[in-house]
Protein backbone atom coordinates (compact mmCIF):
# COMPACT_ATOMS: atom_id res chain seq x y z
CA UNK A 1 0.00 0.00 0.00
CA UNK A 2 2.54 2.41 0.87
CA UNK A 3 4.67 1.53 -2.16
CA UNK A 4 1.51 2.50 -4.35
CA UNK A 5 1.38 5.87 -2.47
CA UNK A 6 4.74 6.50 -3.12
CA UNK A 7 4.49 5.55 -6.33
CA UNK A 8 1.99 7.91 -7.79
CA UNK A 9 3.48 10.44 -5.60
CA UNK A 10 6.62 10.34 -7.48
CA UNK A 11 4.71 9.85 -10.99
CA UNK A 12 2.52 12.97 -10.11
CA UNK A 13 5.77 15.11 -8.95
CA UNK A 14 7.54 14.14 -12.50
CA UNK A 15 4.59 14.99 -14.43
CA UNK A 16 4.36 17.91 -12.58
CA UNK A 17 8.03 19.58 -12.79
CA UNK A 18 7.40 18.74 -16.83
CA UNK A 19 5.51 22.20 -17.31
CA UNK A 20 6.79 25.52 -16.32
CA UNK A 21 2.65 26.50 -15.87
CA UNK A 22 2.85 23.20 -13.40
CA UNK A 23 6.08 24.99 -11.43
CA UNK A 24 4.43 28.54 -11.22
CA UNK A 25 1.12 26.64 -10.08
CA UNK A 26 2.40 25.09 -7.51
CA UNK A 27 4.62 28.27 -6.35
CA UNK A 28 1.77 30.64 -6.21
CA UNK A 29 -0.32 27.57 -4.12
CA UNK A 30 2.57 28.00 -1.51
CA UNK A 31 3.08 31.75 -1.83
CA UNK A 32 -0.59 31.88 -0.57
CA UNK A 33 -0.04 29.41 1.95
CA UNK A 34 3.33 30.88 3.41
CA UNK A 35 1.19 34.54 3.43
CA UNK A 36 -1.06 33.21 5.85
CA UNK A 37 0.94 31.71 8.04
CA UNK A 38 2.77 35.07 7.84
CA UNK A 39 -0.23 36.79 8.84
CA UNK A 40 -1.35 34.84 11.34
CA UNK A 41 1.99 34.28 13.16
CA UNK A 42 1.53 35.56 16.51
CA UNK A 43 -2.38 35.89 16.69
CA UNK A 44 -4.78 33.78 18.27
CA UNK A 45 -6.24 32.25 14.59
CA UNK A 46 -2.54 30.79 14.15
CA UNK A 47 -3.59 28.50 17.38
CA UNK A 48 -7.48 28.03 15.84
CA UNK A 49 -5.71 26.82 12.44
CA UNK A 50 -3.06 24.98 13.81
CA UNK A 51 -5.85 22.69 15.60
CA UNK A 52 -7.99 22.34 12.36
CA UNK A 53 -5.43 21.27 10.53
CA UNK A 54 -4.60 18.48 12.59
CA UNK A 55 -8.01 17.60 13.09
CA UNK A 56 -8.34 17.78 9.35
CA UNK A 57 -5.08 15.63 8.85
CA UNK A 58 -6.47 13.10 11.40
CA UNK A 59 -9.40 12.71 10.13
CA UNK A 60 -7.92 12.68 6.21
CA UNK A 61 -5.87 9.78 7.47
CA UNK A 62 -8.13 7.66 9.30
CA UNK A 63 -10.21 7.67 6.11
CA UNK A 64 -7.20 7.27 3.68
CA UNK A 65 -5.95 4.16 5.51
CA UNK A 66 -8.83 2.62 6.73
CA UNK A 67 -11.19 3.01 2.94
CA UNK A 68 -13.88 4.44 4.80
CA UNK A 69 -16.22 4.90 1.83
CA UNK A 70 -19.04 6.54 3.74
CA UNK A 71 -17.15 8.55 6.20
CA UNK A 72 -14.97 9.88 3.47
CA UNK A 73 -18.35 11.24 1.48
CA UNK A 74 -19.54 12.58 4.19
CA UNK A 75 -15.93 14.41 5.39
CA UNK A 76 -15.66 15.63 1.57
CA UNK A 77 -19.45 17.92 2.09
CA UNK A 78 -18.60 18.87 5.54
CA UNK A 79 -15.41 20.30 3.96
CA UNK A 80 -17.61 22.22 1.61
CA UNK A 81 -19.52 23.31 4.26
CA UNK A 82 -16.58 24.17 6.23
CA UNK A 83 -15.10 26.31 3.69
CA UNK A 84 -18.08 28.73 3.95
CA UNK A 85 -17.72 29.13 7.46
CA UNK A 86 -14.40 29.78 7.59
CA UNK A 87 -14.45 33.72 6.59
CA UNK A 88 -17.16 33.58 9.46
CA UNK A 89 -15.05 32.14 11.79
CA UNK A 90 -11.95 34.56 11.03
CA UNK A 91 -14.05 37.49 10.19
CA UNK A 92 -11.98 39.63 12.92
CA UNK A 93 -8.98 38.57 11.33
CA UNK A 94 -9.45 38.80 8.12
CA UNK A 95 -10.76 42.53 8.83
CA UNK A 96 -7.43 43.57 10.14
CA UNK A 97 -5.30 42.01 6.87
CA UNK A 98 -7.39 43.77 4.37
CA UNK A 99 -6.88 46.82 6.32
CA UNK A 100 -3.49 46.53 6.63
CA UNK A 101 -3.50 45.82 2.79
CA UNK A 102 -5.44 49.23 2.24
CA UNK A 103 -2.73 51.30 4.40
CA UNK A 104 -0.60 49.86 1.82
CA UNK A 105 -2.02 51.46 -1.21
CA UNK A 106 0.01 55.40 -1.61
CA UNK A 107 -2.49 56.81 -3.28
CA UNK A 108 -4.97 56.36 -0.56
CA UNK A 109 -4.87 58.68 2.32
CA UNK A 110 -6.38 62.09 4.34
CA UNK A 111 -5.47 65.15 4.50
CA UNK A 112 -2.01 65.99 5.82
CA UNK A 113 -0.89 68.45 8.31
CA UNK A 114 0.53 71.44 7.09
CA UNK A 115 4.33 71.55 7.41
CA UNK A 116 4.16 75.32 9.13
CA UNK A 117 1.24 73.93 11.79
CA UNK A 118 2.86 70.55 12.55
CA UNK A 119 5.45 71.98 15.05
CA UNK A 120 2.56 74.09 16.45
CA UNK A 121 0.23 70.76 17.02
CA UNK A 122 3.19 68.68 18.65
CA UNK A 123 4.08 71.14 20.66
CA UNK A 124 0.33 71.74 21.92
CA UNK A 125 0.03 68.29 22.60
CA UNK A 126 3.28 67.79 24.32
CA UNK A 127 2.62 70.96 26.68
CA UNK A 128 -1.18 69.45 27.48
CA UNK A 129 0.46 66.07 27.96
CA UNK A 130 3.02 67.24 30.60
CA UNK A 131 0.95 69.30 32.23
CA UNK A 132 -1.97 66.88 32.94
CA UNK A 133 0.80 64.16 33.52
CA UNK A 134 2.36 66.62 36.41
CA UNK A 135 -1.26 66.81 38.18
CA UNK A 136 -2.08 63.35 36.96
CA UNK A 137 -5.03 63.97 35.24
CA UNK A 138 -6.06 60.96 33.24
CA UNK A 139 -6.31 61.72 29.25
CA UNK A 140 -6.51 59.55 26.50
CA UNK A 141 -5.44 61.51 22.95
CA UNK A 142 -5.97 59.78 19.43
CA UNK A 143 -4.38 60.81 16.21
CA UNK A 144 -5.97 59.98 13.57
CA UNK A 145 -3.71 58.69 10.58
CA UNK A 146 -4.32 56.50 7.60
CA UNK A 147 -7.26 54.40 8.72
CA UNK A 148 -10.52 56.71 9.58
CA UNK A 149 -12.09 56.54 12.57
CA UNK A 150 -15.38 58.26 11.94
CA UNK A 151 -17.44 55.63 13.53
CA UNK A 152 -15.61 56.33 16.80
CA UNK A 153 -16.09 60.41 16.41
CA UNK A 154 -19.65 59.32 16.47
CA UNK A 155 -19.50 58.03 18.93
CA UNK A 156 -18.72 61.14 21.26
CA UNK A 157 -19.22 65.22 21.38
CA UNK A 158 -18.31 66.41 18.21
CA UNK A 159 -15.92 69.75 18.25
CA UNK A 160 -14.44 70.64 15.35
CA UNK A 161 -11.58 72.79 17.38
CA UNK A 162 -8.49 73.58 16.53
CA UNK A 163 -5.99 71.93 19.14
CA UNK A 164 -4.34 73.70 21.75
CA UNK A 165 -2.53 73.02 24.58
CA UNK A 166 -5.41 74.73 27.24
CA UNK A 167 -8.64 72.83 25.13
CA UNK A 168 -6.80 69.47 25.82
CA UNK A 169 -6.32 70.71 29.57
CA UNK A 170 -9.63 71.40 29.94
CA UNK A 171 -11.41 68.67 28.42
CA UNK A 172 -9.56 65.91 31.11
CA UNK A 173 -9.94 67.98 33.76
CA UNK A 174 -11.62 66.00 36.17
CA UNK A 175 -15.07 65.76 36.80
CA UNK A 176 -15.84 68.11 33.62
CA UNK A 177 -18.47 66.62 31.47
CA UNK A 178 -16.03 65.63 28.53
CA UNK A 179 -13.58 64.35 30.26
CA UNK A 180 -14.65 60.59 30.55
CA UNK A 181 -13.43 58.99 27.01
CA UNK A 182 -11.01 59.89 24.28
CA UNK A 183 -10.10 62.51 22.31
CA UNK A 184 -10.04 62.30 18.49
CA UNK A 185 -7.74 65.01 16.83
CA UNK A 186 -7.66 64.55 12.78
CA UNK A 187 -4.84 66.43 11.06
CA UNK A 188 -4.37 69.59 13.32
CA UNK A 189 -8.10 69.87 14.60
CA UNK A 190 -10.21 68.04 17.74
CA UNK A 191 -12.94 66.74 15.66
CA UNK A 192 -14.53 64.93 18.59
CA UNK A 193 -14.06 64.60 22.25
CA UNK A 194 -15.47 61.93 25.28
CA UNK A 195 -15.19 59.31 22.62
CA UNK A 196 -16.09 55.83 23.13
CA UNK A 197 -13.30 53.16 21.87
CA UNK A 198 -13.04 49.55 21.38
CA UNK A 199 -11.67 47.38 24.49
CA UNK A 200 -8.70 45.17 23.92
CA UNK A 201 -9.36 41.41 24.91
CA UNK A 202 -5.51 41.17 25.04
CA UNK A 203 -5.28 38.93 28.72
CA UNK A 204 -1.46 40.31 29.34
CA UNK A 205 -1.00 44.28 29.58
CA UNK A 206 2.40 45.18 30.24
CA UNK A 207 1.83 46.08 33.77
CA UNK A 208 -1.22 44.84 36.15
CA UNK A 209 -2.13 48.31 37.03
CA UNK A 210 -3.69 49.50 33.72
CA UNK A 211 -7.31 50.44 33.53
CA UNK A 212 -9.60 50.66 30.94
CA UNK A 213 -7.70 54.35 28.54
CA UNK A 214 -4.80 52.01 28.59
CA UNK A 215 -6.98 48.82 27.30
CA UNK A 216 -9.09 51.45 24.84
CA UNK A 217 -5.69 52.96 23.46
CA UNK A 218 -4.52 49.41 22.72
CA UNK A 219 -7.77 48.69 21.54
CA UNK A 220 -8.00 51.37 19.01
CA UNK A 221 -4.29 50.86 18.47
CA UNK A 222 -5.18 46.97 17.03
CA UNK A 223 -7.84 48.18 14.64
CA UNK A 224 -6.46 51.15 13.05
CA UNK A 225 -3.14 53.19 12.56
CA UNK A 226 -3.85 55.63 14.38
CA UNK A 227 -1.53 57.20 18.00
CA UNK A 228 -2.47 57.02 20.92
CA UNK A 229 -1.29 58.90 23.95
CA UNK A 230 -2.09 57.79 27.48
CA UNK A 231 -1.54 59.74 30.99
CA UNK A 232 -2.46 57.50 33.65
CA UNK A 233 -4.64 59.03 36.10
CA UNK A 234 -3.12 56.64 38.91
CA UNK A 235 0.95 57.60 38.41
CA UNK A 236 0.59 59.96 36.05
CA UNK A 237 3.17 58.35 33.62
CA UNK A 238 2.48 59.02 29.82
CA UNK A 239 2.40 56.39 27.02
CA UNK A 240 2.15 56.18 23.38
CA UNK A 241 0.50 53.20 21.96
CA UNK A 242 0.71 52.32 18.06
CA UNK A 243 0.08 49.21 16.48
CA UNK A 244 -0.98 47.37 19.48
CA UNK A 245 2.75 48.08 21.04
CA UNK A 246 3.61 50.17 24.06
CA UNK A 247 5.98 52.84 24.62
CA UNK A 248 6.23 53.73 28.01
CA UNK A 249 7.92 55.62 30.83
CA UNK A 250 8.47 58.61 28.77
CA UNK A 251 8.52 62.31 29.15
CA UNK A 252 6.90 65.52 27.05
CA UNK A 253 9.76 65.71 25.13
CA UNK A 254 10.53 62.29 24.08
CA UNK A 255 6.40 62.18 23.36
CA UNK A 256 7.03 65.04 20.75
CA UNK A 257 10.25 63.73 19.00
CA UNK A 258 7.61 59.96 18.74
CA UNK A 259 4.57 62.00 17.42
CA UNK A 260 6.80 63.98 14.60
CA UNK A 261 8.26 60.83 13.30
CA UNK A 262 4.84 58.93 13.12
CA UNK A 263 3.28 62.29 11.54
CA UNK A 264 6.45 62.52 9.24
CA UNK A 265 6.02 58.66 8.37
CA UNK A 266 2.24 59.25 7.37
CA UNK A 267 2.51 62.11 4.93
CA UNK A 268 5.63 60.06 3.20
CA UNK A 269 3.34 58.06 0.53
CA UNK A 270 1.43 61.17 -0.09
CA UNK A 271 4.42 62.48 -2.44
CA UNK A 272 2.63 59.95 -5.28
CA UNK A 273 -1.37 61.71 -4.91
CA UNK A 274 0.06 65.55 -4.65
CA UNK A 275 1.88 64.59 -7.53
CA UNK A 276 -1.70 62.58 -9.16
CA UNK A 277 -3.38 66.21 -8.34
CA UNK A 278 -1.09 68.41 -9.70
CA UNK A 279 -1.48 66.12 -13.15
CA UNK A 280 -5.40 66.17 -13.14
CA UNK A 281 -5.02 69.83 -12.56
CA UNK A 282 -2.70 70.48 -15.24
CA UNK A 283 -5.00 68.05 -17.56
Amino acid sequence: MVKVVLRDFLWSLQNLLGSWLNVLDVLLVAGIFFLILQLVRGTRAATLLRGIAVALLLLWSLSFLLNLRAFSWLLSRTLTAFSIALPVIFQEELRRWFDRLGRSLPLIGRQAVPPDEREELISNIADAVRFMSRRRHGALIVMERETGLQEYIESGVQLDARTTSELLQTIFFPNTALHDGAVIIRGNRIVAAACTLPISTARHLPDRTMGLRHRASLGISEVSDAVAIVVSEETGRISVVVGGRFIRGIDAERLAMIMGEYIRQREAPRRFSSLLQQLRRAA
